[in-house]
């Protein structure tokens, strides 16, 4: 499995539980929802980098 970066994220109580709900009717976790929607966000925006995805993930931390 690939090394992914963790942080703390502190939202409020009620949007944990959309997200909650959200994840489950997508069959997923919190945390892949989380994911999936940022994802989203960054391709939309036209922020996502030209590197293929799984490569972003071997860089050295130093890096991002």
């Amino acid at each position: 499995m690939a090394d992914r970066k963790r942080f703390l994220l502190r939202i409020s109580p009620q949007l944990y539980a959309a997200l909650e709900r959200w994840a489950a009717d997508e069959l997923r976790s919190v945390n892949a929802q989380i994911e999936y929607l940022l994802q989203q966000a960054v391709r939309a925006t036209g922020r996502a980098s030209r590197a293929d995805p799984a490569s972003e993930s071997s860089k050295p931390e130093s890096e991002y």
